[in-house]
């Protein structure tokens, strides 16, 4: 069996040094009667995004699930979310020749997940690894989020690709260590990408929450 391959979120949600690109607002946002992981994406769309990554030749492991102190690491802890973090389920995604990408991981309680994120690293360079950023970004938008951002396109942005691509653009220009950029209300859903460069090491995390 191979080793999972597993990247810990030591970039932290709150980088020592970052730098806010902008955050978008959507008024989409209705009352919602139901629990929060009743609504929304739930950790059986794990197998939807590996089906769906598999035609790209990117592929996933099975979940690993994390319940021990080191949970934080792979399903980092918001301050501005009341729910809990206590479950979390971490999966590797490998290239065709199984050559390590990142990590797909969902955070809940055992009701259901409220975060997800994906997280490629892309050394040795910011641009290495586009494709693959490209992908796995806009597959877990397509399936957690919605197949919608080229009806809505959020921040005037006529594509997923197109938001990565100006992040890319501002993160290279930037002499910060992290980059940050919100997409806020999207199908009552928050979007954060992080773009962190350290050490020669490249970083790119899409956080969706609930």
């Amino acid at each position: 069996m191979n080793k999972l391959f597993l990247i810990p979120i030591l970039l932290g949600i709150v980088a020592v040094v970052s730098i806010s690109l902008f955050s978008i607002s959507e008024n989409t946002s209705q009352p919602q009667s139901k629990s929060i992981y009743e609504v929304g994406f739930t950790f059986n769309d794990v197998d939807k995004i590996k089906k769906s990554l598999s035609t790209q030749k990117i592929f996933m492991s099975s979940p690993i699930e994390i319940t021990d102190n080191t949970i934080g690491k792979y399903c980092p802890y918001f301050t501005d979310i009341q729910n809990p973090i206590e479950h979390c389920a971490t999966t590797a995604i490998t290239d065709i020749h199984r050559n390590p990408l990142g990590n797909i991981n969902m955070g809940g309680t055992t009701d259901g997940p409220i975060m997800a994120l994906a997280i490629i690293d892309s050394s040795p360079s910011l641009d290495s690894k586009q494709d693959v950023v490209n992908h796995v970004f806009q597959t877990m938008i397509e399936i957690l989020v919605c197949d919608c951002w080229e009806d809505r396109q959020p921040g005037g942005f006529e594509s997923v690709s197109a938001w990565l691509d100006v992040a890319a653009e501002k993160s290279a220009e930037s002499t910060q260590n992290t980059l940050t950029s919100k997409i806020n209300g999207l199908e009552n859903m928050n979007l954060i990408l992080k773009i962190t460069s350290t050490n020669e090491k490249y970083l790119w995390t899409l956080i969706i929450l609930k």
